[in-house]
């Protein structure tokens, strides 16, 4: 057997561009409006050798002060502090200054440098994701060590993205131009995705790309059987676009459920309920009758062709969140993401929140940047802090939100759905309360009568909405069947 001594295994070095570090840090000195060409994606992190790096700062430090950085302020600059040594003295700046090519290639060497970082940040995440496979972190299995890895791609590709600069306001007006065009064309109709509500598409024109809306309400208001109509909706007006432009053609969009609270069979059951106008409840005991069955093979036909992704991975991360939204919209196109409920999932792999509240406000910050990213609306639900219970108007505000005032700062809309008879029930009047039969009598005409007002209808309260009117939305709601319609539409 044959035994490889060091001197023959292959050495190689992280990626340096020395020469591009040199002769940029040149044409800053020679040429103080060069910084202009770089300022926006270079950092002295990005340099290789740390005394060039040094140099930079100080160049960078001095031009953003508007003074003068050249070899002679620079000099000047290091004396002071002691660390003309330290960057190799009067002879290196010297050298720098005869290592410039030429100003107006300063672009061209910053992005070079700044290439060179990324190289040497994707091989530390290598060695990182080589390492925790040979187990350097044994509490992490082989799938969060992939949540891990993506997550630390994504943050490198986010934070260095090359599109994140100035828009000029032509390229701007241009879009906002468009969006205007098509309202015109439907009439001053939905220009976003349709919620299946009319009202609330009137209010909101529907959900629009980037936005992230905050669903919340108390246990029992039916925050889930609403977000599933919304989404349900949403895959149905996608199919039936695909329809439209022809039998063959499939939608070119999707709808993606991540229910951390309920199963995937559960949230199936729900829908065919609500379609086959058959309770939940009769159908878990089975009490179904032939045409009942026969109505639930109808419908489950065409539910099965609506483009409805259900993903019930239960305290899912928001890094694999991420992930399969992405792998979603790559293969089968993403149009709206719902989450049941954002208080039920964890931070991404690798970071350790100090708080709840802390933890709270990366999951949003992390829902909204996946909205922006992705160019999706994202609809989260939430629960509401208890306070609600202690006041004599139930309904909620968003002060009620529970856990994180940053769920509202993110949020571009905050709905509430509330329902009066939920609390009316619990207070119906008992005669061993009552003194007389005839007071007993009064208390309990006055509550059928708030019972009859408040039977059948919910309320959703849109608290905040950035880019419109807010308001109360009074909704149809049939309990037997946890369905949501527009009011008037009770009788169809």
């Amino acid at each position: 057997m044959s035994i490889t001594t060091l001197d023959q295994i292959p050495v190689r070095l992280p990626p340096t561009n020395i020469t591009a570090e040199q002769a940029l840090l040149g044409a800053l000195l020679a040429n103080n409006k060069a910084y202009e060409r770089v300022a926006e994606f270079l950092l002295p992190a990005h340099f290789a050798d740390p005394v060039n790096g040094r140099i930079f700062q100080s160049i960078k430090r001095r031009v953003e002060a508007g003074q003068l950085a050249d070899a002679v302020t620079l000099k000047t600059e290091f004396e002071h502090n002691g660390a003309l040594a330290e960057v190799g003295g009067t002879a290196y700046l010297a050298q720098l200054l005869t290592a410039m090519v030429g100003i107006i290639n300063a672009g061209e060497y910053g992005r070079a440098v700044h290439d060179a970082w990324l190289r040497r940040q994707l091989i530390d995440i290598g060695e990182t994701v080589v390492n925790n496979a040979f187990g350097a972190e044994p509490e992490l299995d082989g799938a969060r060590q992939i949540e891990a890895a993506e997550e630390q791609l994504f943050a490198l590709a986010r934070d260095n993205a090359a599109d994140n600069g100035m828009v000029d306001f032509e390229h701007a007006l241009g879009a906002a131009i468009s969006s205007a065009e098509r309202a015109f064309k439907q009439g001053g109709q939905v220009t976003g995705l349709t919620t299946g509500l009319r009202d609330l598409d009137k209010r909101t024109g529907g959900l629009h790309p980037s936005d992230l809306l905050i669903l919340a309400g108390r246990p029992g208001m039916g925050k889930t059987a609403l977000a599933t109509k919304i989404a349900f909706s949403a895959a149905r007006s996608l199919l039936e676009a695909a329809r439209a432009a022809g039998p063959e053609v499939k939608p070119r969009g999707s709808v993606a459920i991540f229910s951390l609270e309920m199963s995937s069979d559960q949230l199936a059951t729900r829908l065919l309920s609500e379609e086959a106008r058959v309770s939940g409840e009769r159908i878990r005991r089975g009490d179904i009758g032939q045409k009942d069955f026969d109505r639930f093979v109808a419908v489950s036909r065409e539910l099965g062709e609506l483009p409805l992704f259900i993903d019930d991975t239960p305290a899912i991360t928001l890094s694999a969140l991420r992930t399969r939204c992405r792998r979603l919209q790559r293969t089968r196109g993403l149009d709206l993401v719902v989450v049941d409920y954002l208080q039920l999932m964890r931070p991404s792999v690798g970071t350790r929140p100090e708080s709840r509240v802390l933890e709270i406000s990366m999951i949003t910050q992390g829902l909204k940047a996946i909205a922006k990213e992705l160019s999706i609306p994202v609809l989260a639900l939430s629960q509401l802090s208890r306070s609600v219970e202690s006041r004599e108007d139930k309904r909620p505000m968003l002060s009620d939100l529970r856990e994180s005032g940053s769920i509202e700062q993110d949020a571009d809309a905050v709905m509430f759905v509330y329902r009066d008879d939920y609390y009316l029930k619990q207070r119906e009047p008992k005669e061993v309360a009552y003194d007389s039969a005839d007071k007993f009598q009064i208390a309990l005409e006055d509550w059928k009568r708030k019972m009859d007002l408040a039977y059948n209808k919910a309320e959703l309260l849109l608290e905040k909405q950035r880019h419109g009117p807010t308001g109360k939305i009074e909704l149809f709601f049939e309990g037997e069947f946890t369905r949501f319609a527009d009011l008037e539409q009770r009788y169809e």
